[in-house]
């Protein structure tokens, strides 16, 4: 089983919907959701160097190729970071978190959660909506938002085992103007936001350049509903 019992009991669901709705903007942070021991053979297998391929995004396109980002200027420039391809679709442990974010099982809890009705019965490709992503020292997520129509959460998962603080990588939301908030992407970490809530614009803090060896890895989940 990929979650833990005493994360998902009615007691815990009524808890996360209350920080949900309490905070700026609406979104609550879960440690240890996930079965750790599943969790680290996923991490074993994301370490496979071979396995990604860099992705770069501007403020006006999406999956731009070299010649492209070289014509942006750095102002419109918004990612550039590493996304999950692996040259096989064997069966692995890394492919079945992936196939659970988008089950039934999950999507339900999701929907319990944000009391809507999560489902991809209307999502063209849902897989291309769930991967794994790492960002080394070169690498940057700028301020942006997720609202795109329809898209009522996105999920965050860190796989980061042993995280120092002082490595950076923090999850920045905008929040109200004076308090930003600030979320640290420790090994089994899961957030879960609404994008169109009051300040749920983001941005990642970048590695600390001394962090030349380590990468920050996670799951990035997005899922609309009916």
């Amino acid at each position: 089983m990929w979650l833990n019992e005493d994360k998902i009991s009615d007691s815990a669901i009524s808890a996360y919907r209350q920080s949900l709705l309490s905070s700026c903007p609406n979104h609550i942070v879960i440690d240890n959701l996930f079965n750790q021991s599943k969790l680290d053979t996923v991490i074993n297998i994301l370490q496979q160097p071979h396995d990604w391929q860099t992705q770069r995004h501007t403020y006006s396109a999406l999956y731009v190729d070299d010649n492209q980002w070289q014509e942006t200027t750095n102002e419109q420039r918004f990612v550039q970071r590493d996304s999950w391809q692996p040259e096989t679709v064997n069966k692995t442990a890394a492919q079945d978190l992936l196939s659970y974010l988008r089950c039934d099982e999950f999507m339900s809890l999701l929907s319990r959660i944000f009391n809507i009705e999560i489902t991809d019965i209307n999502v063209a490709d849902p897989e291309i909506n769930t991967n794994y992503f790492r960002l080394g020292t070169d690498d940057f997520v700028e301020q942006h938002a997720d609202d795109s129509p329809g898209r009522e959460v996105c999920m965050l998962l860190y796989l980061n085992k042993d995280w120092n603080i002082n490595s950076g990588g923090e999850l920045v939301f905008i929040g109200n103007e004076k308090q930003p908030t600030r979320i640290a992407p420790l090994y089994n970490r899961c957030v879960l936001f609404d994008p169109f809530s009051n300040g749920s614009e983001h941005w990642v803090e970048k590695l600390n350049s001394k962090c030349s060896n380590e990468y920050r890895y996670n799951v990035t989940s997005w899922y609309w509903s009916e």
